[in-house]
């Protein structure tokens, strides 16, 4: 091979390169992205303060999303153990969110979810917990966040009774990421942990990835 040839190769070598950067500079585009699960679908519920939640508190956060209810003495409170963990290590990121569902909504009422964040003694505008329909919870959690089987909606919705130990990771752009993450599993926490990061990290959109809610007025 001539040694112009050789120049010309490597000339070349260097203009892709340049190309290259120069088209990703400044964005995440050449990291390895976690994975896309899912996509929130719109919802309106009532936090421990009586205020309606939807879907677009979440726009430009990171959210960890969970199912629970106030008279488990289960899995519940070992759950909270857990997400306890999450919450004090990013509950001072202005982009970090915890929104807990009730699995109960017959059971906990507004005032009763105020009772119950009262008791553990958390920052209600970082860990949110809501209320609403029972059929609306339980279709968020199987077609949303993917933390029931979808299958289980044959049933009498009063029939029905979600009980899950998992939490979903939701990216700024309303994505759901990475993994079903089970939250009695110690590695799986610190996955989760890893994971906030690196969605902490990625610049959001302005917009849900359905297109339909943006921040414009």
């Amino acid at each position: 091979m001539s040694r112009k040839l050789i120049g010309y190769l490597l000339f070349f070598a260097v203009l892709v390169a340049a190309f290259y950067y120069f088209l990703f500079r400044g964005t995440d585009n050449w990291k390895v992205k976690l994975p896309q699960l899912s996509y929130v679908k719109p919802f309106m519920f009532k936090n421990q303060d009586g205020v309606p939640v939807t879907e677009k508190d979440l726009l430009g956060k990171v959210t960890v999303v969970e199912y629970f209810f106030t008279t488990c003495k289960g899995i519940c409170p070992k759950m909270h153990v857990g997400m306890k963990g999450i919450y004090d290590t990013y509950k001072d990121n202005p982009d970090f969110l915890i929104l807990a569902h009730t699995s109960d909504p017959e059971i906990d009422s507004v005032a009763r979810l105020k009772v119950y964040a009262d008791s553990m003694k958390i920052d209600t505008k970082k860990w949110v917990l809501v209320t609403g329909r029972k059929d609306s919870l339980y279709q968020m959690a199987r077609n949303s966040y993917l933390l029931d089987d979808p299958k289980n909606n044959v049933e009498k919705i009063e029939d029905q009774f979600i009980h899950t130990q998992f939490f979903a990771l939701i990216d700024k752009n309303g994505q759901v990421r990475g993994q079903i993450y089970d939250g009695l599993k110690a590695e799986e926490l610190e996955k989760l942990k890893k994971d906030i990061a690196v969605l902490l990290k990625e610049k959001g959109s302005g917009h849900f990835v359905n297109g339909i809610f943006t921040n414009n007025p």
